[in-house]
């Protein structure tokens, strides 16, 4: 892999507000690549993190940095936000108005890396991958196979690393990106060569004015392909198979999958993902449940159409060591496992990993979504126990009481996991799952720090010497 050109972008000036995971990896990019940027963000600390890389960067670079607030927009040839700051709803930031006012561009970094790799003469493919759940592991496992296949690839996007954090790739690479509807709403010419839509629940319906707004926004991942491209789309969901329909008539050529339904193109059962008839791949213990079989049959469908033959993605599948914070075993003892799927955002989430296990003790809440906890009443009983966290515990709760599951107040994992792991032994219960249903952001700087956190406090409890029974009162 080689850095891109160093006067890719000479000539041009853009404007990046957000200066978290994707936006400070875009002003470094975009200035090493020619271009003169404009940088801001309202938090001090990220400031002071841009600061601190552009004193790394050779002085010439640096020089094409400025960091201020952006006050107009004149001359830029694109705006680039972070994905987080809306551009239309619930309400748009000013700068966004201001670029809309102005015809500017409003770009996703996702975006400009095409533009980029297009420009530096590669030819490289482009693999997208959206929906509701699901994406980071197929993004993952995706790349994974790819990469077991000798296939150059580079991965991220929405999953991380930033979109221009990406190194470019020769013409036989493929770039391999997660996709989120905030992304996805800021492509211009960017073409997907492979494009999955794995699932759609409803989600962010206040950034995209409801169900119908998200759909749309997610089904952008198959804007602008031919009859050369491949589009690849989940029938699990209502949504989804009615999305399928209208894909099968074109131009790209359509994929159905599904993690449990024969009746599609690609599907999973008995543990392993079938075509036609045939095994294409044996499922190892890092992908459990339907839902990962789902994850793999697109990743599959995906595969083969980038040129991987069947016993290399095969044998790669089978080789997948999971995600962090994906339904990860992280410490065990006395007959108890502990698992992190801090990465479970939102109840339909929280689903795909309660359906994998009989009985649980559960650990959830954060900043619950729309609709909280109401959906995942099919699985409550087979929870023993829950430990609630997180700014909405209560509302968590009151779901619980009307269907009749214990529960205790623990507000935080600090308190949550020691007594989860002390009822698990008091009631010979197999597994503590960590899998909120919230989001993160009232107690954490997102997912991962929550998940690293969880296996911290686990292994403590379990490496602690044991006495008694365990049991409590």
């Amino acid at each position: 892999m080689n850095p891109f050109p160093p006067t890719l972008f000479s000539g041009q000036h853009f404007a990046v507000l957000g200066l978290g995971r994707n936006g400070l990896p875009a002003v470094c990019a975009l200035a090493q690549s020619g271009a003169t940027v404009q940088a801001w963000d309202d938090g001090e600390a990220a400031r002071a993190a841009l600061a601190k890389a552009v004193s790394g960067l050779p002085q010439n670079v640096a020089a094409r940095i400025t960091c201020a607030p952006i006050e107009s927009l004149s001359g830029a040839d694109g705006l680039v936000l972070s994905p987080g700051i809306p551009h239309v709803l619930p309400k748009p930031h000013p700068v966004a108005i201001m670029a809309r006012e102005a015809g500017v561009p409003i770009l996703s970094d996702a975006e400009l890396l095409y533009r980029a790799v297009r420009k530096a003469g590669s030819k490289a493919r482009f693999a997208g991958i959206t929906g509701t759940n699901g994406k980071s592991t197929t993004t993952t496992l995706l790349a994974h196979i790819l990469a077991e296949a000798g296939v150059p690839v580079a991965a991220g996007g929405n999953l991380g690393p930033a979109a221009l954090a990406l190194h470019l790739l020769p013409d036989n690479g493929v770039y391999v990106l997660e996709m989120s509807s905030y992304m996805l709403e800021r492509l211009d010419t960017l073409r997907f060569d492979a494009a999955c839509l794995l699932n759609l629940t409803p989600d962010h319906l206040d950034r995209h004015a409801g169900m119908e707004g998200y759909a749309r926004a997610k089904t952008r991942v198959f804007t602008g392909q031919t009859a050369q491209d491949l589009a690849v789309i989940g029938v699990d969901d209502a949504y989804c198979r009615e999305i399928a329909r209208t894909l099968k008539a074109g131009p790209a050529q359509c994929v159905t999958i599904s993690g449990a339904s024969p009746d599609c193109d690609i599907y999973g059962q008995d543990n392993a993902i079938w075509h036609a008839g045939q095994c294409m791949a044996r499922l190892g213990p890092a992908l459990p449940g339907s839902h990962n079989a789902e994850n793999a049959a697109a990743a599959c469908a995906m595969a083969r159409f980038l040129g991987v033959p069947d016993a290399a993605l095969s044998a790669a599948v089978l080789s997948f060591p999971g995600l962090p914070h994906r339904q990860k075993l992280v410490a065990e003892q006395n007959g108890v496992a502990f698992i992190d799927d801090s990465k479970a955002t939102n109840a339909d989430a929280s689903a795909r990993a309660l359906g994998c296990y009989d009985r649980l003790i559960w650990i959830a809440g954060g900043m619950a979504k729309e609709g909280g906890i109401a959906s995942l009443t099919p699985y409550f009983p087979r929870i023993v126990h829950t430990f609630l966290i997180g700014r909405d515990a209560a509302q968590l709760a009151g779901t619980l009481t009307a269907h009749g599951v214990p529960f205790t107040l623990s507000d935080t994992l600090e308190h949550a996991v020691p007594a989860a792991y002390a009822a698990a032994r008091s009631t010979g219960t197999p597994v503590v799952l960590l899998s909120p249903a919230c989001a993160s952001f009232d107690q954490f700087s997102g997912f991962e720090a929550r998940g690293l956190r969880f296996l911290e406090l686990a292994r403590a409890v379990t490496e602690q010497p044991q006495t008694g029974t365990g049991k409590t009162d």
